[in-house]
């Protein structure tokens, strides 16, 4: 349990870890205005899912969305002050009119999508001894809490983190937030999680956490999380991940990730027990690698995440579905290939097929927080088959502009929860610029 995990003792345990001769030294510092940098992101996003069972079939959002992130240095001295900044737009090309709903733009009562949102905000910073502190509006991406970036904004947390690289090829990291903004509205909100029934009452106060981040070996890095969301759950994780190079052509990637979720508190999603992990393995040759992967849900509710976010990091996660119904086993084969084999630096794409089955007579039978139970899911089935082709523009005024083509068919029997046959679409145009 993490009843001691609270957010004071977790900020004396990275201060613990500067060293001592490290706090004799001052950094060079590059200043507030010479440090300082602002990013421009363009994308452009065409959403079009037709979910065949489902009451709207036929959902189709295009939307064009801006941020631009200011992050300043750091004041002179031993410890140093600085301040990020950032805003973002999101303008509705097409959509609504009874075809809204893919998730990309928010929407209002009689199904149509809004024509614009936006949002801006900051955070301050502070950085002394290799310790980073910041305060306000965040951007956090890690194995618990990640803000989601496949839409067409991100989404940002809003609260306090601190970060620690005393350690060369360690990196500490904690911290709390209290609110999310997501990627399809302007407002921010309370934290809740995807797959339960989404109640007020089933929000949560918070979010805290720690974790290790391990990259110092060659070809090896491992991670360790712990976290808790306030009276509903605490969750770890854990992974490792091996890349052995055969000779200058052929190398081999064995990882494993694995997730720990338990009730805590007033259980507000109810009783929870799940450990979920998905192992994989590639060969790559040349241009080319293949992955095979396997995954598997212990526990009788689905492995659940923070809503609207990209934090589960499992090897079975693709487009449409996570693969992460109660007690499901689930396969994955994925092939991609470079086509700078070809020669055409840039171009890539990626192949895979997965298929899962799950016995949802097993699932928990108390829908007040999760839906998956099905007296009739004894032998619940699904596929997805998913296709990516992406180009990256390497020279010329277009450099780094991108281009993404991603489709992805979904398929289930009718024990696998009300047959989710969905075909999906997505063009993705970003272009990011660098201003200073």
């Amino acid at each position: 349990m993490l009843s001691a995990f609270r957010f004071t003792p977790l900020f004396v345990a990275l201060a613990a870890t500067i060293p001592v001769a490290a706090q004799a030294e001052e950094e060079k510092a590059e200043g507030f205005i010479e440090g300082s940098s602002l990013n421009l992101h363009f994308r452009n996003a065409y959403f079009n899912r037709n979910e065949k069972n489902r009451q709207v079939e036929d959902k189709r959002e295009w939307g064009q969305g801006a941020v631009a992130r200011f992050e300043s240095g750091y004041t002179p001295g031993t410890i140093g002050f600085g301040l990020d900044a950032h805003a973002m737009i999101g303008l509705k090309l097409d959509g609504g009119s009874g075809h809204a709903g893919t998730s990309i733009l928010p929407s209002e009562p009689g199904d149509k999508a809004r024509h614009a949102f936006s949002t801006a905000g900051g955070a301050i910073k502070i950085k002394g001894f290799d310790t980073e502190f910041k305060a306000g509006d965040l951007f956090l991406t890690n194995p618990v809490i990640a803000g989601g970036e496949t839409r067409m904004l991100p989404q940002t947390f809003r609260g306090v983190a601190v970060t620690n690289n005393s350690i060369d090829g360690l990196m500490l990291e904690g911290g709390k937030v209290s609110f999310t903004k997501p990627y399809n509205q302007s407002g921010h909100r309370r934290i809740n999680t995807y797959y339960s029934n989404q109640t007020p009452e089933q929000d949560s106060q918070n979010l805290s956490w720690a974790g290790a981040s391990w990259s110092g070996t060659e070809n090896i890095t491992a991670n360790v999380y712990a976290a808790e969301l306030k009276d509903i759950w605490n969750q770890y994780y854990a992974d490792f991940d091996y890349t052995y190079a055969v000779n200058d052509l052929v190398s081999l990637n064995p990882g494993v990730h694995f997730y720990h979720t338990q009730d805590t508190g007033q259980s507000k999603l109810g009783s929870i027990d799940n450990n979920t992990w998905s192992v994989h393995f590639t060969v790559a040759a040349g241009y080319h690698s293949v992955t095979a992967a396997y995954q598997r849900v212990n526990g009788n509710t689905p492995f659940d995440y923070i809503n609207l976010g990209d934090s589960i990091f499992l090897d079975n996660s693709r487009m449409y579905s996570d693969f992460n119904a109660p007690n499901e086993r689930s396969w994955k084969l994925q092939y991609d290939y470079d086509f700078a084999g070809l020669g055409v630096p840039g171009l890539t794409s990626s192949l895979s097929y997965s298929r899962g089955k799950a016995d949802l007579t097993k699932a928990s039978q108390n829908t007040e927080f999760y839906d998956f139970y099905n007296p009739d899911g004894k032998n619940g089935r699904h596929w997805e088959r998913d296709f990516d082709l992406k180009y990256v523009f390497q020279e010329g005024q277009l450099k780094d502009l991108s281009v993404l083509l991603r489709y992805a068919t979904h398929r289930a029997n009718a024990a696998y929860a009300s047959e989710q046959d969905n075909d999906e679409f997505r063009v993705i145009v970003d272009y990011p610029l660098n201003v200073f």
